[in-house]
């Protein structure tokens, strides 16, 4: 009996120094040696656009009194997700960096919830000469005329928005050389899509380049000939029509006379 029951002690020892173990290999395998932490990495430079997998992804080491918000610490977790941003090789995968799972490839992981991308034509004046790159922010202008003007006027219909892609690159030139495209892709809000809408199918749309750092909004009126001083001849306007004049008749005085001839009267009007 005795011997029963240090067997079945002996099997429970040994079971739960087994659990004990295995649990402290996986905190381990987390952490790491040394303090350190463990998480996703991908295992060469990826840029935009690009698909996570396992074959490019690996486990890195950190310092575990370094906080890595957004990290993973299973490569399952990111695996078919979609890069947002340029990522260097080695570097750990944050959430911030991918598309929200399930989104897929392409630019639509590129639209933060709430925003619209819109395509509008372009041309190599029309482009900014082809310096509109990914990433840059513009200000969109339209020229148009109102009826009866012959004069045409011009208005900044958005200001400050992001260029998404120009033409189907998603990624700027690393060394900066202008891409002549004809169609630009802008992420704008719903509202701002009407507008640009609009200002596309009436007039011819303009790109104004900013500086990355600016992010002033201005209140300007339309612009128009006009402005322009005695530069512009201005339009001749139409003759008036000539008005004739009538003299009315002259108006004429008229007398009355009584005249009596013994008892007979009578009037006399001249």
């Amino acid at each position: 009996m005795k011997t029963q029951r240090l067997l079945v002690a002996l099997v429970l020892a040994i079971t739960v120094s087994g659990l004990c173990t295995l649990w402290l290999r996986k905190i381990a395998g987390a952490k790491g040696s040394n303090g350190h932490r463990k998480y996703v990495a991908v295992t060469q430079p990826m840029t935009a656009g690009d698909v996570l997998h396992a074959s490019a992804l690996k486990m890195v080491e950190w310092p575990s009194d370094i906080p890595l918000t957004g990290a993973f610490t299973a490569m399952d977790q990111v695996d078919g997700r979609t890069l947002l941003y340029p990522i260097a090789g080695g570097q750990p995968v944050l959430d911030a960096q991918l598309s929200a799972a399930g989104s897929g490839p392409g630019l639509s992981p590129k639209i933060p919830d709430g925003m619209r991308a819109i395509s509008l034509k372009s041309d190599e004046v029309v482009g900014v000469a082809g310096f509109l790159l990914p990433g840059t922010h513009v200000d969109v202008l339209v020229t148009y005329h109102i009826s009866p003007s012959p004069d045409p006027l011009t208005a900044t219909v958005l200001q400050d928005v992001q260029v998404l892609t120009a033409g189907q690159k998603m990624q700027p030139d690393p060394e900066g050389k202008p891409n002549t495209v004809n169609v630009v892709t802008l992420l704008v809000t719903p509202d701002d899509a009407e507008k640009v809408t609009l200002a596309s199918s009436e007039g011819t749309v303009h790109f104004v380049l900013r500086n990355g750092a600016d992010r002033g909004l201005t209140q300007d009126s339309p612009a128009n000939l006009a402005e322009f001083g005695g530069g512009v001849k201005p339009h001749p306007q139409p003759a008036a029509a000539p008005v004739r004049v009538v003299s009315a008749a002259p108006t004429r005085t008229s007398y009355s006379i009584q005249i009596i001839r013994g008892d007979k009267q009578s009037v006399e009007t001249f």
